[in-house]
């Protein structure tokens, strides 16, 4: 699409399962946290535009901000693949030279079966293409709020491992005719 774009990208609630597991698309979101919750409507621009990755989690919190979301799946989490469902602390434990392998270059290499970061920008980047201009609020995942900070701010997929995207945070990105501009990262509204 063509035109400034306003978006307001919203880490999905923390999974309702056990810590430390590469989650399916079909992990609920735990959404106890009514406070942070109705912050964070508060501050979403009305009216806007809404669109989710088709994971369980993002639409539990899309539908708990009170949006009807456009699924996008260029939006979705990095696929795992084999070890989706898995624990890291289980994938270490049984020594697996794949595991030890993918955390060595993070961004380039591929799980069994899965995508690598590299390969989730650039979905990323073809599911911004499609927002169309004015506001709108992505609910999504972290990796996916890393893919868009690399893209609008030209880094190297390794360095945009490094941002921390909290649970239910705000990160805002425009797009706009000359270029991208970050208003802000991982802001925590309570």
């Amino acid at each position: 699409m063509e035109g400034d774009a306003f978006l307001w990208l919203v880490r999905h609630a923390v999974v309702d399962g056990v810590a430390g597991t590469i989650h399916a698309l079909d992990a609920p979101a735990d959404l106890g946290d009514r406070t942070r919750l109705d912050a964070l409507r508060r501050r979403l621009p009305q009216g806007a535009a809404s669109y989710a990755s088709p994971a369980r989690r993002t639409v539990d919190t899309a539908r708990a901000l009170g949006l009807d979301p456009t699924f996008v799946p260029e939006f979705s989490e990095q696929d795992f693949g084999e070890w989706t469902g898995r624990r890291h602390d289980d994938l270490v434990a049984a020594g697996g030279e794949a595991y030890a392998e993918f955390w060595a270059d993070p961004a380039g290499s591929k799980p069994p079966g899965g995508e690598s970061f590299e390969d989730q920008i650039a979905r990323t980047r073809e599911g911004l293409r499609r927002i169309e201009r004015g506001s709108a609020i992505l609910i999504v995942h972290s990796g996916t709020i890393r893919a868009a900070l690399s893209i609008a701010l030209d880094l190297a997929p390794q360095a945009a491992l490094r941002f921390a995207i909290d649970p239910l945070s705000l990160t805002r990105i425009d797009r706009l005719a000359n270029g991208w501009r970050v208003v802000s990262v991982n802001q925590t509204i309570a």
